[in-house]
């Protein structure tokens, strides 16, 4: 039987892909979307993937609905975690977009809500049905490359337009700048691996042309007891797409995937190993696309077919280590 899901806002970045992969997949039957803002809607309703899609008139006509399993939460960053509260209060699963929002208590409430009523808060970070990042979580998790001591990642993008800022209206966005919007899916890859950093130290630069209040050229300094990662991110770079990177190294092998999208890995290692051979070599990854395995995986937890692929208390560590990179813990009240 399919999974019934609808979708609640249009106006995040990733809206209209997921949009589209739950409009597209086998296992769902997509019941349709409501946006509040009725300019947004007018604006988006008629573009792909929306059209032919239903369009509540009312929120309580998708949120009263009690043959709906779950919804994706696709609004403005600010907006996102009151509509998680009312999804929640229905007792429907929640596929949340990244980041979770700019208040961590008003994010450890939606989380505590969900762990009391049983329900799934999944986050949208694009890169964990990675088929790369996946390959490298699993050689660090399963230490065959012994120690990680090291870790560097870097993911940018070019200057952003003004078609931005009526989306992005969250005091992290504005503040924490492209760090806080685009390397928080990075971030969520560091604490896979590491955990939560000990240390946090931010770099936020405005080094760009345009929008003098926006962080464009920043650096991350994530330290724990024995290892340290470092993570750029700019809105300044050239075809951003290319450098996208991970640099991972520890005492019996290191990783490198640049660029991430289609994910070219190599892998060095100090003895021949689990059929790889000593020193670098290239490993062939299959490109996947976005949302589609994220999504697949949200449907069989729903399903019960197995659990969570990332806890809450992941979830909760990766939105607080964002806030912290993006000097916002002030807003943890």
């Amino acid at each position: 039987m399919k999974v019934k899901l609808a979708q609640y806002g249009v106006l995040h970045d990733h809206a209209s892909g997921k949009a589209r992969v739950m409009k597209e997949s086998h296992e769902v039957d997509f019941c349709g979307v409501f946006e509040p803002d009725p300019e947004a809607r007018k604006a988006l309703s008629k573009s792909d993937p929306y059209r032919d899609v239903n369009w509540f008139s009312r929120k309580e006509d998708m949120l009263g609905d009690e043959t709906i399993d779950g919804i994706a939460i696709q609004g403005r960053v600010a907006d996102n975690l009151a509509f998680a509260d009312e999804v929640l209060s229905c007792d429907k699963h929640v596929w949340l977009d990244k980041p979770a929002g700019d208040n961590l208590q008003a994010f450890r409430q939606v989380l505590a809500v969900a762990n009391e009523k049983g329900l799934l808060v999944q986050l949208g970070y694009m890169f964990r049905y990675n088929a790369g990042f996946q390959f490298i979580l699993d050689w660090v998790k399963s230490g065959r490359l012994g120690h990680i001591f090291s870790v560097r990642a870097r993911i940018s993008s070019g200057v952003v337009n003004e078609s931005h800022w009526d989306r992005w209206n969250s005091h992290a966005e504005r503040d924490g700048g492209i760090l806080f919007i685009l390397a928080c899916h990075l971030i969520d890859i560091i604490v896979a691996l590491l955990g939560r950093p000990d240390t946090v130290t931010s770099h936020l630069r405005h080094d760009g042309d345009h929008f003098p209040w926006f962080q464009d050229n920043n650096v991350v300094v994530f330290e724990y007891p024995n290892a340290m990662a470092v993570l750029e991110s700019t809105a300044l770079e050239v075809a951003s797409g290319t450098s996208r990177r991970i640099e991972v190294y520890g005492t019996q092998g290191s990783i490198i995937m640049e660029p991430l999208e289609p994910p070219q890995l190599r892998l060095c290692l100090d003895t021949d190993r689990d059929g790889y051979k000593k020193g670098w070599q290239p490993v062939h990854i299959e490109p996947r696309p976005r949302y589609v395995d994220s999504l697949r995986a949200f449907v069989a937890d729903i399903r019960g077919e197995k659990e969570p692929d990332r806890s809450l208390e992941h979830e909760f560590t990766v939105q607080e280590t964002v806030l912290r990179a993006s000097r916002i813990e002030s807003l943890d009240s």
